[in-house]
């Protein structure tokens, strides 16, 4: 068996010890934050390094990609669906995913809840609300969050278990801490009104550029891409 890589061991070591501290800044532990690496192009020798090494849960952006490296892996590890989603493709990652991020649209919804439905399971998603309001972002408007997770407690066989958002690509993190604060508010806000089968358990937001900060801001789910494995 190959020894693993010694620069995946420290890469990985270095965003533990810097979750930790911002872990500890927002007066938390660093088992509050769970690390998605997010593995798009990686080969599935280095995904399973990864695995040897901790690393419970892994992210995929295309559903091709997560389904040819599920058939490698297998169950080894969560698989979580963070990028777009379409519903012509919801029937190929429906048995295979433990939460899929990128909710946005009722339609999508729908489809998820009958391809839960047939299968009889649940499918934790997670609402994505596109906070800076970018044209070329998916996700639904901050205003449209209360009534749309209204409808969306509906779907018997979903079970939403929070929101996510994507900053924009900046230089200095601090740019987005207000995109980070402001999904934490909405976060709480939705979390008082005590939703039927809506459960604010996770907010998923921040990657390798700025998870510090977003953790700072209230993020327990973070997106480690080139952090852990390098550029792409």
């Amino acid at each position: 068996m190959n020894a693993i890589p010694s620069d995946l061991r420290g890469k990985l070591d270095e965003v533990m010890k810097r979750v930790g501290r911002a872990a500890a800044k927002s007066g938390r532990k660093p088992s509050d934050i769970t690390v998605v690496a997010v593995t798009k192009t990686v080969p599935a020798d280095r995904i399973r390094e990864a695995i040897a090494l901790g690393i419970t849960d892994v992210g995929e952006n295309r559903v091709q990609e997560l389904c040819e490296k599920y058939d490698i892996i297998g169950g080894g590890c969560r698989w979580h669906l963070i990028g777009h989603l379409q519903t012509n493709k919801v029937k190929y990652v429906i048995d295979k995913v433990s939460m899929i991020h990128s909710a946005d649209s009722l339609e999508l919804l729908s489809e998820i809840q009958k391809r839960a439905a047939k299968g009889d399971r649940i499918v934790e998603t997670l609402l994505q609300v596109n906070v800076s309001g970018e044209e070329s972002k998916f996700g639904i408007s901050p205003a449209d969050v209360p009534d749309f997770l209204r409808k969306a407690a509906a779907f018997k066989n979903i079970k939403v278990k929070g929101l996510m958002t994507i900053a924009p690509l900046v230089d200095d993190p601090e740019e987005v801490r207000g995109i980070f604060r402001g999904l934490h508010k909405i976060f709480i806000d939705i979390k008082k009104e005590n939703i039927d089968n809506i459960d604010m358990a996770y907010l998923s937001m921040g990657m390798s550029g700025d998870f510090e900060v977003a953790i700072e801001e209230g993020a327990n789910i973070i997106r480690i891409g080139s952090a852990i494995f390098g550029g792409r």
